[in-house]
């Protein structure tokens, strides 16, 4: 048995997103970030930071790689390997904070049930669109999350900073991973991220969009436990 894992989810995800993951370390201590209270990236970091073990392998997809990114930037002695999925290290563009914030206006206005249907789409691989036990898992996470910490889950996003100058200063292990598919965060920011980090590996999974942890959940697992496990 390795030393612990936590896990920092994606922007309204829980630790469903990690599930298939979560049992196959079942062997390891798990930590899975709490992510909704707080509206600014490095204050989840700092928080991530207060209940998290003293030394741990970080893994996060998408926001959780936000989070992920600010976590190693704040105390990078904590963090023995990381692994950042379907992610992006630079700052929200305008049109990106455009988008959150008629989100943000959206569920104060109308309410908050129709968000996850509308954001499921660009989650997933495009052949997985039809994929309704797929939209299930997506939209429960959702409203286990619910609107207050959808909202400061958005702020935080939308007030994160560019990471890319403080990625070549990253020296533990790092894996960065990104589905064939994805539509949100695609291949050039992970190989944006993948060329900023000296000595970082890079896996491509095929067949995956923004979610390979439940999309294409057995390519996932073994890439982060070849990963993970190798001393």
């Amino acid at each position: 048995m390795s030393g612990p894992i936590v896990f920092v989810p994606g922007l309204l995800c829980t630790e469903t997103l990690f599930a298939p993951q979560i049992a196959a370390f079942s062997d390891r201590p798990i930590m899975v970030a709490d992510h909704r209270n707080h509206d600014s990236v490095d204050e989840i970091a700092h928080s991530l930071l207060e209940t998290a073990p003293a030394r741990f392998d970080l893994v996060g997809l998408s926001m959780g790689g936000y989070i992920a990114m600010a976590v190693k930037r704040i105390a990078p002695e904590r963090v023995s390997k990381l692994a950042l999925l379907d992610t992006n290290s630079r700052a929200d563009t305008a049109d990106q904070t455009e988008r959150r914030e008629f989100m943000i206006e959206l569920t104060r206005k109308k309410g908050f049930e129709k968000v996850p249907h509308l954001l499921f789409p660009g989650f997933v691989h495009a052949d997985r669109e039809e994929d309704e036990d797929l939209k299930s898992i997506v939209v429960d996470m959702a409203r286990e999350t619910g609107a207050e910490a959808f909202i400061r889950q958005q702020t935080a996003l939308i007030g994160r900073i560019d990471s890319r100058p403080h990625l070549q200063e990253i020296s533990c292990p790092t894996l960065v991973v990104v589905g064939d598919g994805d539509r949100l965060t695609p291949i050039e920011f992970a190989k944006e991220i993948h060329d900023l980090i000296p000595g970082s590996k890079l896996e491509i999974l095929s067949g995956s969009g923004h979610l390979p942890t439940l999309e294409t959940p057995g390519q996932a697992t073994e890439t982060l436990r070849a990963f993970l496990n190798d001393t």
